[in-house]
């Protein structure tokens, strides 16, 4: 049962939900932006803000050509977003804010989504802070730029702001701030953050990690299936390195300039969008952060030999997109830095598919019952276990805790913990069966 609370706050008042295993808080600004522009801090709104229901995510293209003929297109669809209903709105900079009852100065974990820096939304099937906030924890799903609209460069951006592109990251810090700044208002602890994310938001963390200048913003990192150094074809070009692949994304939007695409109807964004992933095999690394000499201050690699000295934890699934690599250098990463590694190998129930890419989402936030898979016995011991070591870690930077197999930092030998059928322990990631699962099935399949 919920009923309506208002919250007085330093913004002004907010209502929002009282649940029966928390408080909700959704659809909270932290941010303004114009298009192709850089995010200013929201500090204030005017009335009582309505945080009783979801904010609009950022537009998106498979809100405009969804493609579901493809399989792998209809099984995450299915396996997140079937059945809800998404807004989109270029004001999207949005917050959803879970709280304990009665919390004062809680650590805080702020999440950022997954969907390969061009979709997704903080608002998707397993997204609740409810199993944390009752293990005192507040947890912040943050919403940010994606695609076009979160990763676009331009050379009248640079002259303009003096760096390009890296909407969507500078969002994500931008929320950041936020939380430091606002979140002792909902009972949380702006000095005790920990940055989250899955995929793309690992990679993200990652970066955020990487710039020095960001010392002081958060304690701790938590990378799923994201961290480590990825082959250099996959890693952040230079801003005007990709200025020619946007110019022909212009062209095709019938845009000469970028004050014409600023003005120009989301439907021709989008469609140029379309084009391209038609026209060129390229896409998905054009349509993510850049080496901006600002967010991003030198190559990838040369940053991954200083990552700020914070508390790590990394991991990856054993169906995982590219499940040997991301083993791998999630590993070396995480003995790296003296972070605490994680392998999770629980088969999703209900087909074929396995431990695929983002099958721990609903684990770490006890959200299994919202699934369609017949989820048994195991599966909702291994997510209270992880559910716990995510609010220890959150809590003092140490997964361990009373009643939980015994979590040690990544080393040599048994570096990893493993989830798996038979239980949870210390041991090593199945290379050769995630090189068997990744040459044989691929991604999964509706």
């Amino acid at each position: 049962m919920e009923e309506n609370i208002t919250l007085h706050t330093g913004c002004g008042d907010v209502r929002g939900l009282a649940r029966q295993d928390c408080r909700a808080f959704l659809g909270v600004p932290y941010g303004r932006a114009e298009r192709f522009g850089y995010a200013e801090q929201v500090e204030h709104w005017e009335g009582t803000l309505d945080a009783t229901r979801f904010g609009p995510s950022c537009p998106q293209n498979r809100a405009w050509h969804e493609h579901l003929e493809h399989p792998t297109r209809r099984f995450f669809k299915k396996e997140f977003r079937e059945g809800l209903t998404f807004t989109y709105d270029e004001d999207c900079l949005n917050v959803n804010i879970y709280t304990p009852h009665g919390a004062a100065g809680c650590p805080v974990v702020v999440f950022f989504h997954g969907g390969g820096f061009d979709s997704g939304m903080n608002c998707e099937r397993p997204f609740d802070g409810g199993a944390l906030a009752g293990r005192g924890i507040v947890t912040v799903f943050a919403n940010y730029r994606v695609g076009v609209l979160g990763y676009l460069t331009h050379r009248e951006i640079q002259a303009k702001y003096g760096r390009d592109g890296n909407f969507g990251l500078d969002d994500q810090l931008t929320a950041i701030r936020w939380v430091k700044a606002h979140i002792a208002d909902f009972g949380g602890d702006g000095d005790n953050i920990t940055v989250m994310g899955q995929s793309a938001g690992a990679i993200s963390v990652q970066y955020l990690c990487l710039n020095g200048a960001n010392r002081g913003l958060f304690r701790r990192a938590i990378m799923m299936s994201g961290a480590g150094l990825f082959p250099r074809f996959a890693l952040p070009r230079r801003a005007e390195d990709t200025h020619g692949y946007w110019e022909e994304f212009m062209a095709l939007a019938g845009c000469g300039t970028l004050d014409e695409l600023r003005q120009a109807p989301l439907d021709a964004l989008f469609d140029a969008v379309e084009t391209m992933k038609q026209r060129r095999k390229d896409n998905t690394y054009h349509n993510m952060p850049v080496v901006d000499g600002v967010l991003l201050p030198d190559t990838v690699d040369r940053l991954m030999a200083r990552p700020l000295p914070v508390d790590y934890m990394v991991g990856c699934t054993a169906g995982d997109m590219y499940a040997p690599i991301m083993a791998h250098i999630g590993t070396r990463f995480a003995r790296q830095t003296g972070g605490y590694l994680y392998y999770f190998d629980i088969p999703a129930p209900g087909d074929d598919n396995g431990a695929f890419h983002s099958a721990d989402l609903y684990y770490v936030f006890e959200t299994l019952g919202r699934c369609w898979r017949p989820y048994g016995g195991r599966d909702y011991e291994a997510a209270g276990q992880l559910a716990d070591y995510i609010a220890h870690f959150a809590r003092c930077g140490d997964p361990n805790g009373p009643g939980l197999p015994r979590w040690d930092k990544a080393g040599r030998g048994k570096c990893a913990l493993c989830i798996a059928p038979a239980g949870t322990a210390m041991g090593r990631p199945d290379y050769l069966k995630m090189t068997r699962h990744f040459l044989t099935k691929g991604e999964p399949k509706a």
